[in-house]
């Protein structure tokens, strides 16, 4: 069987329901965890679709997830977030700010025009302008959704990491209760990623990873070394299934996923795969180098 089908996805699912986790928004999850939890998290990046789709078998299933969707034409659908909400999904701004303003025409004339001006820094600029469009996106989400919890767009491709806004604002000031890379804690929670279409991906993961002891990683739950975390291979999906059947994770578990990556259409799954190959042999190369590419 296939990796990364929508009857994977479900398969994953039900394998978790039968050895006893519950599943949890992010806002569910930082206001009242459960004692044994899944965070279902989803980077909806592109293919809003897609995400629509895995939000069905969730609904059947009876679960409740989080989706993260940015505010371009790639991921933003005001149908498709309409329809998400109405099947009791929450609703977050997946944000990218600095690394959007950074390429605005509107943001390059002024840089361009400033650098002319003796003291003046393009960069406070900069984050003047990404904090406004942040906030005016938020409004537009929130005019679908009531939206509490923001998760970072790794933008790999930009200089910038989105997260640096927050070292000057507050996101809090706006009403956000929570941002899963700042406020939750990694060393408890065992953060699973499917970032470049695999589940150890740190070789070609930019930005999407958490710090743990020790370092930074995906798959670590350190505080959980007792049941042998830290030494398994969770490369498949089946490799997190059998984990779970064997009983070797922990209680706590933020599992993301690209939904664009999911899918049971035979072309649609081989594209992405020969894609997504394509780009995590230049990401390693990136990665290595320290220079930031696309995700």
């Amino acid at each position: 069987m296939r990796d990364f089908t929508l009857t994977t996805y479900e398969e994953i699912l039900q394998v978790l329901h039968t050895n006893g986790y519950s599943f949890q928004t992010f806002q569910n999850f930082f206001q009242q965890p459960n004692d044994k939890t899944v965070i279902l998290r989803h980077d909806v990046d592109r293919y809003p679709e897609n995400a629509l789709l895995i939000a069905r078998i969730e609904k059947e299933v009876g679960i409740k997830a989080t989706y993260y969707f940015r505010v371009v034409k790639e991921s933003y659908d005001e149908d498709i977030i309409k329809q998400i909400t109405k099947m009791g999904h929450e609703i977050g701004y997946h944000y990218e700010n600095l690394s959007a303003v950074n390429n605005r025409k509107d943001f390059r004339e002024v840089k361009d025009e400033r650098s002319k001006e003796k003291g003046v820094k393009s960069k406070e600029k900069l984050f003047e302008l990404a904090i406004d469009d942040f906030r005016l996106n938020l409004e537009k989400l929130r005019t679908l959704y009531p939206v509490k919890t923001i998760c970072m767009h790794g933008s790999p491709l930009s200089k910038w990491d989105n997260r640096d806004l927050w070292k000057k604002f507050d996101y809090r000031d706006y009403g956000i209760i929570a941002e899963p890379y700042f406020d939750v804690d990694f060393g408890e929670v065992l953060y699973l990623t499917d970032t470049g279409r695999r589940w150890d991906g740190d070789s070609v993961s930019v930005r999407d990873k958490v710090e743990v002891a020790g370092g930074r990683g995906q798959g670590s739950g350190e505080r959980c070394e007792e049941s042998g975390v830290r030494n398994l291979k969770l490369r498949k999906t089946w490799d997190i299934i059998e984990a779970v059947e064997r009983g070797l994770l922990p209680d706590k578990i933020m599992i993301n996923t690209h939904p664009q990556r999911w899918t049971d259409n035979p072309l649609e799954w081989t594209t992405e795969l020969i894609w997504q190959n394509v780009k995590n042999v230049l990401k390693r190369v990136v990665v290595r180098r320290g220079k930031p590419i696309s995700e």
